[in-house]
Protein backbone atom coordinates (compact mmCIF):
# COMPACT_ATOMS: atom_id res chain seq x y z
CA UNK A 1 0.00 0.00 0.00
CA UNK A 2 1.31 3.44 -0.86
CA UNK A 3 1.89 5.67 2.13
CA UNK A 4 -0.24 8.70 2.91
CA UNK A 5 1.63 12.00 3.08
CA UNK A 6 0.08 15.06 4.73
CA UNK A 7 1.66 17.40 2.18
CA UNK A 8 1.46 15.37 -1.02
CA UNK A 9 -0.85 16.43 -3.83
CA UNK A 10 -4.00 14.31 -3.93
CA UNK A 11 -4.63 12.67 -7.30
CA UNK A 12 -6.42 9.63 -8.68
CA UNK A 13 -6.17 5.85 -8.41
CA UNK A 14 -6.39 4.18 -11.82
CA UNK A 15 -5.20 0.75 -12.95
CA UNK A 16 -3.89 -0.13 -9.52
CA UNK A 17 -1.73 2.93 -8.86
CA UNK A 18 -1.88 6.57 -7.87
CA UNK A 19 -1.64 8.93 -10.82
CA UNK A 20 -1.77 12.75 -11.10
CA UNK A 21 -4.15 12.59 -14.05
CA UNK A 22 -4.29 14.69 -17.19
CA UNK A 23 -6.26 17.65 -15.82
CA UNK A 24 -4.52 20.95 -15.13
CA UNK A 25 -7.03 22.33 -12.61
CA UNK A 26 -6.34 22.15 -8.89
CA UNK A 27 -8.19 22.94 -5.68
CA UNK A 28 -6.96 23.48 -2.11
CA UNK A 29 -7.80 21.01 0.64
CA UNK A 30 -8.09 22.68 4.05
CA UNK A 31 -7.68 21.53 7.61
CA UNK A 32 -10.97 22.89 8.99
CA UNK A 33 -9.62 23.10 12.54
CA UNK A 34 -6.82 25.50 11.57
CA UNK A 35 -8.23 27.08 8.43
CA UNK A 36 -4.94 26.40 6.67
CA UNK A 37 -4.41 24.67 3.35
CA UNK A 38 -3.10 21.17 3.99
CA UNK A 39 -2.85 19.72 0.49
CA UNK A 40 -3.73 20.37 -3.14
CA UNK A 41 -6.28 18.30 -5.05
CA UNK A 42 -5.74 17.48 -8.71
CA UNK A 43 -9.17 17.80 -10.31
CA UNK A 44 -9.92 15.21 -12.96
CA UNK A 45 -11.18 15.80 -16.46
CA UNK A 46 -13.01 13.73 -19.08
CA UNK A 47 -9.80 11.96 -20.13
CA UNK A 48 -9.26 10.75 -16.54
CA UNK A 49 -12.81 9.36 -16.43
CA UNK A 50 -12.28 7.66 -19.78
CA UNK A 51 -9.04 6.09 -18.52
CA UNK A 52 -10.65 4.81 -15.31
CA UNK A 53 -13.70 3.42 -17.11
CA UNK A 54 -11.56 1.74 -19.78
CA UNK A 55 -9.43 0.12 -17.08
CA UNK A 56 -12.56 -0.98 -15.22
CA UNK A 57 -14.20 -2.37 -18.35
CA UNK A 58 -11.14 -4.49 -19.11
CA UNK A 59 -10.85 -5.74 -15.51
CA UNK A 60 -14.56 -6.59 -15.35
CA UNK A 61 -14.24 -9.43 -17.85
CA UNK A 62 -12.09 -11.64 -15.62
CA UNK A 63 -13.43 -10.34 -12.29
CA UNK A 64 -17.07 -11.11 -13.15
CA UNK A 65 -16.05 -14.68 -14.05
CA UNK A 66 -14.19 -15.12 -10.76
CA UNK A 67 -16.18 -17.48 -8.50
CA UNK A 68 -18.06 -15.55 -5.79
CA UNK A 69 -16.22 -17.37 -3.01
CA UNK A 70 -12.89 -16.08 -4.35
CA UNK A 71 -14.26 -12.55 -4.60
CA UNK A 72 -15.45 -12.94 -1.00
CA UNK A 73 -11.94 -13.94 0.09
CA UNK A 74 -10.57 -10.66 -1.28
CA UNK A 75 -13.27 -8.85 0.70
CA UNK A 76 -12.29 -10.80 3.82
CA UNK A 77 -8.67 -9.68 3.46
CA UNK A 78 -9.88 -6.12 2.89
CA UNK A 79 -12.03 -6.41 6.02
CA UNK A 80 -8.99 -7.49 8.02
CA UNK A 81 -6.93 -4.56 6.72
CA UNK A 82 -9.70 -2.04 7.43
CA UNK A 83 -9.88 -3.25 11.02
CA UNK A 84 -6.09 -3.07 11.31
CA UNK A 85 -5.90 0.50 9.95
CA UNK A 86 -9.14 1.79 11.48
CA UNK A 87 -7.55 4.55 13.56
CA UNK A 88 -5.22 5.67 10.78
CA UNK A 89 -8.18 6.06 8.45
CA UNK A 90 -10.19 7.86 11.15
CA UNK A 91 -7.34 10.35 11.65
CA UNK A 92 -7.31 11.11 7.91
CA UNK A 93 -11.07 11.78 8.06
CA UNK A 94 -10.76 14.09 11.06
CA UNK A 95 -7.91 16.03 9.45
CA UNK A 96 -9.93 16.80 6.31
CA UNK A 97 -13.54 16.78 7.50
CA UNK A 98 -13.14 18.07 11.05
CA UNK A 99 -15.44 15.65 12.90
CA UNK A 100 -14.20 14.49 16.28
CA UNK A 101 -11.93 11.46 16.21
CA UNK A 102 -14.34 9.16 18.07
CA UNK A 103 -17.03 10.02 15.52
CA UNK A 104 -14.62 9.26 12.68
CA UNK A 105 -13.83 5.92 14.32
CA UNK A 106 -17.56 5.19 14.45
CA UNK A 107 -17.91 6.08 10.77
CA UNK A 108 -15.16 3.63 9.83
CA UNK A 109 -16.80 0.93 11.94
CA UNK A 110 -20.14 1.38 10.15
CA UNK A 111 -18.32 1.13 6.82
CA UNK A 112 -16.63 -2.05 7.99
CA UNK A 113 -20.07 -3.51 8.78
CA UNK A 114 -21.02 -3.30 5.09
CA UNK A 115 -17.72 -4.89 4.04
CA UNK A 116 -18.47 -7.75 6.42
CA UNK A 117 -21.95 -8.08 4.88
CA UNK A 118 -20.41 -8.18 1.39
CA UNK A 119 -18.22 -11.11 2.44
CA UNK A 120 -21.40 -13.21 2.36
CA UNK A 121 -21.86 -12.65 -1.37
CA UNK A 122 -21.93 -16.39 -2.30
CA UNK A 123 -25.13 -16.73 -0.26
CA UNK A 124 -26.52 -13.37 -1.39
CA UNK A 125 -26.19 -14.22 -5.09
CA UNK A 126 -28.03 -17.53 -4.83
CA UNK A 127 -31.06 -17.70 -7.11
CA UNK A 128 -34.29 -19.73 -6.96
CA UNK A 129 -34.93 -23.12 -8.55
CA UNK A 130 -38.15 -24.89 -9.40
CA UNK A 131 -37.99 -28.45 -10.65
CA UNK A 132 -40.79 -29.55 -13.02
CA UNK A 133 -42.24 -26.05 -13.37
CA UNK A 134 -44.10 -27.67 -16.25
CA UNK A 135 -43.85 -31.25 -17.52
CA UNK A 136 -40.20 -31.89 -18.34
CA UNK A 137 -39.22 -28.23 -17.77
CA UNK A 138 -37.11 -26.76 -14.94
CA UNK A 139 -36.80 -23.02 -14.17
CA UNK A 140 -34.17 -21.16 -12.18
CA UNK A 141 -32.90 -17.62 -11.68
CA UNK A 142 -29.39 -16.21 -11.41
CA UNK A 143 -28.05 -12.76 -10.56
CA UNK A 144 -25.25 -11.40 -12.74
CA UNK A 145 -23.07 -8.30 -12.42
CA UNK A 146 -23.88 -5.19 -14.47
CA UNK A 147 -20.36 -4.22 -15.59
CA UNK A 148 -18.73 -0.87 -14.78
CA UNK A 149 -20.63 1.01 -12.06
CA UNK A 150 -19.87 4.32 -10.35
CA UNK A 151 -20.41 6.03 -7.02
CA UNK A 152 -20.52 9.76 -6.26
CA UNK A 153 -20.20 10.39 -2.53
CA UNK A 154 -20.50 13.38 -0.14
CA UNK A 155 -18.03 15.05 2.18
CA UNK A 156 -19.75 14.20 5.46
CA UNK A 157 -18.89 10.47 5.44
CA UNK A 158 -15.79 9.98 3.26
CA UNK A 159 -15.40 6.36 4.39
CA UNK A 160 -18.84 5.09 5.38
CA UNK A 161 -20.87 6.21 2.36
CA UNK A 162 -18.39 4.84 -0.23
CA UNK A 163 -18.52 1.61 1.75
CA UNK A 164 -22.29 1.56 1.31
CA UNK A 165 -21.53 1.11 -2.39
CA UNK A 166 -18.27 -0.42 -3.56
CA UNK A 167 -17.91 -3.51 -1.30
CA UNK A 168 -21.30 -4.86 -2.40
CA UNK A 169 -20.77 -3.85 -6.03
CA UNK A 170 -17.31 -5.39 -6.26
CA UNK A 171 -18.23 -8.57 -4.38
CA UNK A 172 -21.13 -9.01 -6.81
CA UNK A 173 -18.65 -9.02 -9.69
CA UNK A 174 -18.72 -5.42 -10.94
CA UNK A 175 -15.85 -2.98 -11.48
CA UNK A 176 -16.30 0.27 -9.56
CA UNK A 177 -15.29 3.89 -10.20
CA UNK A 178 -15.54 6.19 -7.16
CA UNK A 179 -15.82 9.98 -7.34
CA UNK A 180 -15.37 11.12 -3.71
CA UNK A 181 -16.00 14.61 -2.39
CA UNK A 182 -13.34 17.10 -3.39
CA UNK A 183 -13.42 18.51 0.17
CA UNK A 184 -12.03 15.40 1.90
CA UNK A 185 -10.73 13.07 -0.83
CA UNK A 186 -7.87 11.23 0.90
CA UNK A 187 -9.88 8.50 2.65
CA UNK A 188 -10.88 7.10 -0.74
CA UNK A 189 -7.24 6.76 -1.82
CA UNK A 190 -6.32 5.13 1.48
CA UNK A 191 -9.04 2.50 1.00
CA UNK A 192 -7.91 1.99 -2.61
CA UNK A 193 -4.47 1.10 -1.29
CA UNK A 194 -5.95 -1.38 1.17
CA UNK A 195 -7.98 -3.03 -1.59
CA UNK A 196 -4.81 -3.41 -3.65
CA UNK A 197 -3.02 -4.93 -0.65
CA UNK A 198 -5.96 -7.32 -0.20
CA UNK A 199 -5.35 -8.69 -3.69
CA UNK A 200 -8.05 -6.93 -5.71
CA UNK A 201 -7.02 -7.05 -9.39
CA UNK A 202 -5.93 -3.78 -10.98
CA UNK A 203 -8.77 -1.84 -12.54
CA UNK A 204 -11.59 -3.35 -10.48
CA UNK A 205 -11.58 -0.28 -8.20
CA UNK A 206 -10.67 3.22 -9.35
CA UNK A 207 -10.84 6.69 -7.80
CA UNK A 208 -11.25 9.80 -9.94
CA UNK A 209 -11.12 13.07 -8.01
CA UNK A 210 -13.00 16.07 -9.26
CA UNK A 211 -16.07 18.24 -9.47
CA UNK A 212 -19.02 18.57 -11.86
CA UNK A 213 -16.77 17.85 -14.85
CA UNK A 214 -16.10 14.33 -13.56
CA UNK A 215 -19.70 13.80 -12.44
CA UNK A 216 -21.09 14.72 -15.84
CA UNK A 217 -18.52 12.55 -17.62
CA UNK A 218 -19.62 9.54 -15.55
CA UNK A 219 -23.31 10.28 -16.12
CA UNK A 220 -23.02 10.23 -19.90
CA UNK A 221 -20.32 7.60 -20.35
CA UNK A 222 -21.78 4.73 -22.40
CA UNK A 223 -19.80 2.06 -20.53
CA UNK A 224 -21.03 3.07 -17.06
CA UNK A 225 -24.09 0.94 -16.34
CA UNK A 226 -25.20 2.26 -12.95
CA UNK A 227 -24.69 5.32 -10.74
CA UNK A 228 -25.12 5.53 -6.98
CA UNK A 229 -25.18 8.97 -5.37
CA UNK A 230 -25.58 10.48 -1.90
CA UNK A 231 -25.91 14.25 -1.45
CA UNK A 232 -28.32 17.17 -1.58
CA UNK A 233 -31.76 16.85 -3.15
CA UNK A 234 -31.22 19.25 -6.10
CA UNK A 235 -28.09 17.37 -7.14
CA UNK A 236 -29.74 13.98 -6.47
CA UNK A 237 -32.58 14.95 -8.79
CA UNK A 238 -30.08 16.06 -11.44
CA UNK A 239 -28.10 12.83 -11.11
CA UNK A 240 -31.25 10.74 -11.36
CA UNK A 241 -32.69 12.57 -14.35
CA UNK A 242 -29.43 12.78 -16.29
CA UNK A 243 -28.36 9.22 -15.59
CA UNK A 244 -31.77 7.81 -16.48
CA UNK A 245 -31.83 9.79 -19.72
CA UNK A 246 -28.57 8.07 -20.64
CA UNK A 247 -29.93 4.60 -19.94
CA UNK A 248 -28.32 4.03 -16.54
CA UNK A 249 -29.68 2.42 -13.43
CA UNK A 250 -29.63 5.21 -10.82
CA UNK A 251 -29.87 5.25 -7.05
CA UNK A 252 -29.76 8.85 -5.75
CA UNK A 253 -30.15 9.58 -2.03
CA UNK A 254 -31.03 13.23 -1.40
CA UNK A 255 -31.49 15.66 1.46
CA UNK A 256 -33.29 15.54 4.77
CA UNK A 257 -35.02 17.50 7.49
CA UNK A 258 -35.21 14.97 10.29
CA UNK A 259 -37.67 15.48 13.13
CA UNK A 260 -37.68 14.10 16.66
CA UNK A 261 -41.01 14.02 18.46
CA UNK A 262 -40.88 14.28 22.24
CA UNK A 263 -44.10 13.10 23.85
CA UNK A 264 -45.22 14.30 27.35
CA UNK A 265 -44.51 10.84 28.83
CA UNK A 266 -40.95 10.65 27.45
CA UNK A 267 -37.91 10.36 29.72
CA UNK A 268 -36.69 13.97 29.39
CA UNK A 269 -33.11 13.17 30.37
CA UNK A 270 -32.90 10.63 27.56
CA UNK A 271 -34.64 12.95 25.11
CA UNK A 272 -32.25 15.83 25.86
CA UNK A 273 -29.22 13.55 25.50
CA UNK A 274 -30.63 12.35 22.17
CA UNK A 275 -31.26 15.87 20.86
CA UNK A 276 -27.80 17.07 21.85
CA UNK A 277 -26.00 14.10 20.29
CA UNK A 278 -28.15 13.84 17.17
CA UNK A 279 -28.47 17.60 16.62
CA UNK A 280 -24.92 18.73 17.32
CA UNK A 281 -22.87 15.58 16.71
CA UNK A 282 -20.55 15.91 13.71
CA UNK A 283 -21.51 19.61 13.77
CA UNK A 284 -24.90 18.64 12.33
CA UNK A 285 -23.26 17.59 9.06
CA UNK A 286 -25.17 14.33 8.80
CA UNK A 287 -28.07 13.44 6.53
CA UNK A 288 -29.57 11.70 9.57
CA UNK A 289 -28.96 14.54 12.03
CA UNK A 290 -31.98 15.69 14.02
CA UNK A 291 -32.62 19.29 12.98
CA UNK A 292 -36.20 19.72 14.28
CA UNK A 293 -37.47 18.94 17.78
CA UNK A 294 -41.26 18.53 17.74
CA UNK A 295 -42.34 19.17 21.32
CA UNK A 296 -45.81 17.93 22.25
CA UNK A 297 -48.02 19.59 24.85
CA UNK A 298 -46.18 21.11 27.81
CA UNK A 299 -42.87 19.38 27.03
CA UNK A 300 -41.30 22.54 25.57
CA UNK A 301 -41.37 24.56 28.79
CA UNK A 302 -39.64 21.74 30.67
CA UNK A 303 -37.15 20.73 28.00
CA UNK A 304 -35.91 23.91 26.31
CA UNK A 305 -34.14 25.53 29.31
CA UNK A 306 -32.18 22.36 29.95
CA UNK A 307 -31.47 21.83 26.26
CA UNK A 308 -30.23 25.41 25.99
CA UNK A 309 -27.78 24.89 28.83
CA UNK A 310 -26.38 21.81 27.11
CA UNK A 311 -26.04 23.70 23.83
CA UNK A 312 -24.18 26.57 25.54
CA UNK A 313 -21.71 24.23 27.23
CA UNK A 314 -20.82 22.02 24.25
CA UNK A 315 -17.09 21.36 24.13
CA UNK A 316 -16.12 22.61 20.67
CA UNK A 317 -12.48 21.93 19.76
CA UNK A 318 -10.10 20.46 17.26
CA UNK A 319 -11.60 17.04 16.62
CA UNK A 320 -8.40 15.21 17.56
CA UNK A 321 -8.61 16.43 21.17
CA UNK A 322 -9.91 13.67 23.41
CA UNK A 323 -12.64 15.69 25.16
CA UNK A 324 -14.02 17.38 22.03
CA UNK A 325 -17.78 16.95 21.56
CA UNK A 326 -18.00 18.92 18.34
CA UNK A 327 -15.38 19.89 15.79
CA UNK A 328 -15.28 22.54 13.06
CA UNK A 329 -17.43 22.93 9.95
CA UNK A 330 -15.89 21.36 6.84
CA UNK A 331 -15.22 24.62 4.91
CA UNK A 332 -15.42 28.36 5.40
CA UNK A 333 -18.15 28.55 2.74
CA UNK A 334 -20.25 25.99 4.63
CA UNK A 335 -19.72 27.94 7.87
CA UNK A 336 -20.90 31.16 6.24
CA UNK A 337 -23.96 29.41 4.82
CA UNK A 338 -24.91 27.96 8.22
CA UNK A 339 -24.50 31.28 10.02
CA UNK A 340 -26.49 32.91 7.23
CA UNK A 341 -29.39 30.59 8.05
CA UNK A 342 -29.15 31.60 11.71
CA UNK A 343 -29.48 35.27 10.73
CA UNK A 344 -32.43 34.33 8.51
CA UNK A 345 -34.16 32.56 11.40
CA UNK A 346 -33.94 35.73 13.49
CA UNK A 347 -35.39 37.74 10.59
CA UNK A 348 -38.22 35.26 10.22
CA UNK A 349 -39.24 35.74 13.85
CA UNK A 350 -38.00 32.56 15.51
CA UNK A 351 -36.74 32.93 19.10
CA UNK A 352 -32.94 32.57 19.15
CA UNK A 353 -32.35 30.85 22.49
CA UNK A 354 -28.67 29.98 21.93
CA UNK A 355 -26.55 31.70 19.28
CA UNK A 356 -23.49 29.73 18.20
CA UNK A 357 -22.15 32.30 15.76
CA UNK A 358 -18.74 33.88 16.12
CA UNK A 359 -17.19 31.11 18.20
CA UNK A 360 -13.38 31.20 18.42
CA UNK A 361 -11.40 28.23 19.65
CA UNK A 362 -8.20 29.08 21.47
CA UNK A 363 -5.18 28.18 19.38
CA UNK A 364 -7.39 27.64 16.33
CA UNK A 365 -8.73 31.14 15.79
CA UNK A 366 -8.70 30.76 12.00
CA UNK A 367 -10.58 27.47 12.08
CA UNK A 368 -14.08 27.06 10.70
CA UNK A 369 -15.89 26.87 14.03
CA UNK A 370 -19.40 27.69 15.13
CA UNK A 371 -21.21 26.72 18.29
CA UNK A 372 -24.48 24.89 18.81
CA UNK A 373 -27.50 27.06 17.98
CA UNK A 374 -31.03 26.59 19.34
CA UNK A 375 -34.25 28.17 18.07
CA UNK A 376 -37.68 28.07 19.73
CA UNK A 377 -41.13 28.99 18.35
CA UNK A 378 -40.20 27.91 14.84
CA UNK A 379 -43.16 27.55 12.46
CA UNK A 380 -43.58 25.43 9.31
CA UNK A 381 -43.63 28.54 7.11
CA UNK A 382 -40.04 29.50 8.02
CA UNK A 383 -37.16 28.62 5.73
CA UNK A 384 -35.13 27.41 8.70
CA UNK A 385 -37.83 24.78 9.13
CA UNK A 386 -38.33 23.87 5.48
CA UNK A 387 -34.74 23.82 4.20
CA UNK A 388 -31.80 21.60 5.05
CA UNK A 389 -29.23 23.69 6.94
CA UNK A 390 -26.66 20.89 7.43
CA UNK A 391 -25.10 22.44 10.49
CA UNK A 392 -25.45 22.49 14.31
CA UNK A 393 -28.77 24.34 14.30
CA UNK A 394 -31.72 22.80 16.16
CA UNK A 395 -35.21 24.21 15.60
CA UNK A 396 -37.99 23.61 18.16
CA UNK A 397 -41.59 23.43 16.95
CA UNK A 398 -44.43 23.32 19.49
CA UNK A 399 -47.52 21.21 18.75
CA UNK A 400 -50.59 20.44 20.83
CA UNK A 401 -50.84 16.66 20.39
CA UNK A 402 -49.58 13.50 18.72
CA UNK A 403 -51.81 13.86 15.65
CA UNK A 404 -50.52 17.36 14.94
CA UNK A 405 -46.95 16.10 15.27
CA UNK A 406 -47.53 13.29 12.75
CA UNK A 407 -49.34 15.60 10.31
CA UNK A 408 -46.53 18.17 10.55
CA UNK A 409 -43.85 15.61 9.67
CA UNK A 410 -45.88 13.96 6.92
CA UNK A 411 -46.41 17.33 5.23
CA UNK A 412 -42.68 17.95 4.83
CA UNK A 413 -41.10 17.35 1.42
CA UNK A 414 -38.30 15.25 2.91
CA UNK A 415 -38.76 11.82 4.43
CA UNK A 416 -35.33 10.54 5.35
CA UNK A 417 -35.21 9.86 9.10
CA UNK A 418 -37.43 10.51 12.12
CA UNK A 419 -37.56 9.63 15.81
CA UNK A 420 -40.17 9.53 18.56
CA UNK A 421 -39.44 9.50 22.29
CA UNK A 422 -42.22 7.95 24.37
CA UNK A 423 -42.93 5.29 26.98
CA UNK A 424 -46.34 4.50 25.48
CA UNK A 425 -46.40 1.34 23.38
CA UNK A 426 -49.56 2.35 21.52
CA UNK A 427 -48.06 5.72 20.57
CA UNK A 428 -44.89 3.99 19.42
CA UNK A 429 -46.83 1.52 17.28
CA UNK A 430 -49.04 4.20 15.70
CA UNK A 431 -46.04 6.43 15.04
CA UNK A 432 -44.21 3.66 13.21
CA UNK A 433 -47.30 2.83 11.13
CA UNK A 434 -48.51 6.32 10.27
CA UNK A 435 -45.32 8.28 9.72
CA UNK A 436 -44.34 8.80 6.05
CA UNK A 437 -40.57 8.55 6.49
CA UNK A 438 -38.17 5.86 5.32
CA UNK A 439 -36.18 5.29 8.54
CA UNK A 440 -37.90 5.46 11.92
CA UNK A 441 -36.48 5.38 15.44
CA UNK A 442 -38.52 4.73 18.57
CA UNK A 443 -36.37 6.09 21.39
CA UNK A 444 -33.50 5.85 18.89
CA UNK A 445 -32.42 9.30 17.65
CA UNK A 446 -30.41 8.31 14.55
CA UNK A 447 -32.06 5.17 13.12
CA UNK A 448 -29.43 4.28 10.51
CA UNK A 449 -30.14 0.65 9.58
CA UNK A 450 -27.43 -1.94 10.03
CA UNK A 451 -25.55 -3.31 7.03
CA UNK A 452 -27.92 -6.18 6.27
CA UNK A 453 -31.10 -4.03 6.26
CA UNK A 454 -30.43 -1.16 3.82
CA UNK A 455 -30.52 2.65 3.97
CA UNK A 456 -32.95 4.99 2.23
CA UNK A 457 -35.64 7.60 2.75
CA UNK A 458 -38.98 8.46 1.17
CA UNK A 459 -40.33 11.39 -0.83
CA UNK A 460 -37.63 13.85 -2.00
CA UNK A 461 -34.99 12.09 0.08
CA UNK A 462 -34.65 9.25 -2.45
CA UNK A 463 -34.71 9.17 -6.24
CA UNK A 464 -34.84 5.64 -7.58
CA UNK A 465 -36.40 2.38 -6.45
CA UNK A 466 -33.78 0.69 -4.26
CA UNK A 467 -32.13 1.52 -0.96
CA UNK A 468 -28.38 1.46 -0.37
CA UNK A 469 -26.55 -1.69 0.83
CA UNK A 470 -28.29 -4.72 2.31
CA UNK A 471 -30.14 -7.08 -0.01
CA UNK A 472 -31.50 -4.15 -2.04
CA UNK A 473 -27.90 -3.10 -2.65
CA UNK A 474 -27.17 -6.54 -4.07
CA UNK A 475 -30.19 -6.27 -6.34
CA UNK A 476 -29.15 -2.78 -7.47
CA UNK A 477 -25.71 -3.97 -8.59
CA UNK A 478 -26.94 -7.14 -10.33
CA UNK A 479 -29.48 -8.23 -12.97
CA UNK A 480 -31.76 -11.21 -12.56
CA UNK A 481 -31.80 -13.79 -15.33
CA UNK A 482 -34.48 -16.47 -15.53
CA UNK A 483 -33.58 -19.72 -17.32
CA UNK A 484 -36.09 -22.37 -18.43
CA UNK A 485 -34.75 -25.68 -19.63
CA UNK A 486 -36.00 -28.95 -21.03
CA UNK A 487 -34.35 -31.80 -22.93
CA UNK A 488 -35.29 -33.35 -26.28
CA UNK A 489 -36.62 -36.53 -24.69
CA UNK A 490 -39.39 -34.55 -22.93
CA UNK A 491 -40.23 -32.23 -25.85
CA UNK A 492 -43.50 -32.95 -27.61
CA UNK A 493 -43.48 -33.30 -31.38
CA UNK A 494 -44.90 -30.55 -33.53
CA UNK A 495 -44.95 -26.76 -33.44
CA UNK A 496 -46.78 -25.08 -30.55
CA UNK A 497 -48.76 -21.99 -31.57
CA UNK A 498 -50.58 -21.28 -28.31
CA UNK A 499 -49.11 -19.41 -25.35
CA UNK A 500 -47.16 -21.97 -23.29
CA UNK A 501 -48.84 -22.87 -19.98
CA UNK A 502 -48.02 -25.16 -17.10
CA UNK A 503 -48.94 -28.75 -18.05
Amino acid sequence: MQSFSDRADVGHFIQGRRVPGTGSRTQPIFNPATGEQARTLRLGDVADVDAAVASAKKAFVAWSETPPIRRARVMLRFLELMNKHRDELAAIITAEHGKVFSDAQGEVSRGIDVIEFACGIPQLLKGDYTEQVSTGIDNWTTRQALGVVAGITPFNFPCMVPCWMFPVAIAAGNAFVLKPSERDPSAALFMAGLLQEAGLPDGVFSVVQGDKVVVDALLVHPDVKAISFVGSTPIANYIYQTGAQHGKRVQALGGAKNHMVVMPDADLDQAIDALVGAGYGSAGERCMAISVAVLVGDVADKLIPRLAERARTLIVKNGMEADAEMGPIVTRQALERIEGYIALGVEEGASLVVDGRGLKVQGHEAGFFTGGTLFDHVTPEMRIYKEEIFGPVLACVRVKDFTEAVDLINAHEFGNGVACYTRDGHVAREFGRRIEVGMVGINVPIPVPMAWHGFGGWKRSLFGDMHAYGEEGVRFYTRQKSIMQRWPESTEKGAEFAMPTAK
